[in-house]
């Protein structure tokens, strides 16, 4: 999804700095500087989505080359360091000699990269480095500084390693994934150029006149060693689902508009006797959107005899509310994260020394994927409830059996909603968490592991999944308000009903071909034009 971060760090304390600089067209390239303090989800979502180049900071360089003169000491010395001078994991008790430590780093790095099954989307690849590069910049790791300037180019350069879809247990880093990037640092391995093509690491890196690096001690495992990925999924699934509450909110709307629904209930007395802030801004979006309805005026008056509406419709903010609220909970987690050094072992500077942690376990960025899940599913299956009281004569109050336009010859709207259960259903079965599940590895050694990559890789198909569905309910709810014609929709829901049908996606007719009608509206929705089109009459929604 291509969405717009909507949290922002530009505190004085920031170690990100955001410039413009001229590009190679004379237009303006975004940098990111990394430095020793926290990246925030906005940065992630720059350079993981817009390409945004990346840098180095001077204090960054500084901290790297103090942690690195610590690791070289321990390096030269007769007892064994973890990770310095010792095998991994359960072979941690074999003492590496200096003059097998460079095959050491390679070896494991080869034997790490053992990711298997599909490629993982290049943001995700993008937001992975980037974060693992986040971590190098604190000093806390031990890295040259040309290993971490090699993997700042690389992002710089839009050079994407090929990661492949399972081979971490969130535990010990995101291994697989990491050690495939990784790898693309000593020039093996496959990657993406910036055009797309897949080819040798090393033709890539030649072809933008960056040299490859042989890892030092310590590098190989302070490279694999991290929560990034299932991090970088957490960034970019709440980007997305900051702009899809908001949608839910516009098409929740819709649906009391085009069901006679009432926006009393929506009334900000009524929010702050329960005061949960996501609640109150769901609230005071419905309020906002239906503002101006004709078609809520019509039976606004003492003869309606409509005295509560159906939980799907009354309850949206609760609902959505609630989502937020979650949402906003995983945001303090990421942000906590975000400014983590993960790595084990760890560099003391100040005290010279490494010391052995377990920072790397995922479970605090697994629970909030878990919970994100349950999230979306849960969202979804409210906006489906809503889509199918439009297409029940015993529920729409007095539109057409399943919005069709001749009934029995037509079928209208009714396998769409079919379409929307299967996704829900889908969602349903992704809500079940990863972060209960812990499969031991490594002889025992790891015997308990947080699956939080597992969690990150289905949140982002429950994520999609509640665009598809809210997409539907869109088009469903905009057919309603068409035929409710002569009422007219509110100034901002009426933007929207034109918006879909300026993309294509024909009014009330007889049936047609669904599934391209229910791709724009999908489209709509992850391209942020349905939000963009409400802010465009009574700004940005809460």
């Amino acid at each position: 999804m291509r969405l717009v971060s909507h949290i922002r760090d530009r505190s004085p304390s920031s170690a990100v700095v955001r410039q413009a600089a001229g590009g190679c067209n004379g237009g303006m390239v975004e940098h990111i500087t990394v430095g020793v303090g926290p990246l925030s989800i906005d940065d992630v979502v720059a350079v993981a989505r817009r390409g945004a180049a990346v840098e180095l900071s001077a204090e960054a360089l500084t901290a790297i080359d103090t942690a690195r003169k610590v690791i070289d000491s321990l390096a030269a010395s007769a007892t064994p360091v973890y990770g310095v001078s010792t095998g991994f994991g359960a072979l941690a008790n074999r003492h590496i000699p200096g003059e097998l430590r460079a095959q050491l780093q390679r070896s494991l790095v080869r034997s790490h990269a053992a990711g298997s099954g599909p490629v993982v989307e290049r943001e995700v690849v993008r937001a992975l480095m980037l974060l693992r590069l986040s971590t190098l910049a604190t000093g806390r790791t031990g890295v040259r500084r040309e290993t971490a300037e090699l993997m700042a180019a690389m992002l710089s350069a839009g050079i994407t390693p090929v990661v492949h879809e399972y081979g971490s247990l969130g535990c010990s880093g995101d291994l697989a994934p990491l050690a495939h990037c990784a790898l693309t640092l000593m020039g093996e391995g496959e990657v993406f150029d910036a055009e797309g093509t897949r080819m040798p690491a090393a033709e890539a890196l030649a072809a933008a006149g960056l040299a490859p690096v042989e890892l030092a001690e310590k590098e190989g495992l302070a490279l694999i060693n991290g929560t990034d990925g299932m991090l970088g999924m957490l960034a970019l699934a709440i980007d997305d689902l900051t702009d899809l509450l908001k949608v839910a909110d516009v098409t929740a709307a819709m649906s009391v508009e085009g069901q006679l629904g009432t926006d009393r209930v929506f009334a900000p007395e009524l929010q702050a006797i329960r005061p949960h802030p996501g609640q109150a801004s769901s609230a005071a979006n419905l309020t906002a959107l239906l503002r101006d309805s004709s078609v809520v005026a019509s039976h606004r008056g003492p003869d309606c005899n409509r005295v509560q509406d159906a939980y799907s419709l009354r309850c949206s903010p609760q609902v959505h509310g609630a989502a937020r609220d979650t949402v906003a909970h995983a945001a303090t987690v990421a942000g906590r994260e975000l400014a983590s050094a993960v790595d084990n072992p760890v560099v003391l500077a100040d005290e010279g020394r490494v010391e052995s942690n377990g920072n790397f376990h995922g479970a605090p960025v697994a629970y909030v994927l878990d919970f994100l899940a349950i999230v979306a599913a849960d969202v979804a299956s409210i906006a489906e409830r809503r889509t199918d009281r439009f297409l029940d004569t015993a529920r729409n109050h007095g539109l057409p059996p399943f919005l069709a336009d001749d009934p029995g010859v037509d079928s209208g709207l009714m396998i769409a909603q079919y379409t929307q259960a299967a996704v829900v259903s889908e969602l349903k079965r992704l809500a079940n968490p990863a972060s209960v599940d812990s499969i031991p590895s490594s002889a025992m050694q790891e015997d308990h592991v947080s699956m939080g990559w597992s969690a990150a890789r289905k949140l982002r198909r429950s994520v999609d999944g509640l665009a598809r569905v809210l997409g539907i309910e869109l088009m469903t709810a905009a057919r309603a308000l068409d035929l409710r014609a002569p009422l007219t929709p509110g100034p901002a829901t009426g933007a929207v009903v034109r918006l879909l049908r300026e993309a294509g996606v024909e009014g009330p007719g007889t049936d047609r071909f669904l599934a391209p009608d229910i791709d724009i509206a999908y489209q709509l929705v992850v391209d942020r034009r349905v939000t963009a089109a409400v802010a465009d009459v009574i700004g940005e929604l809460a």
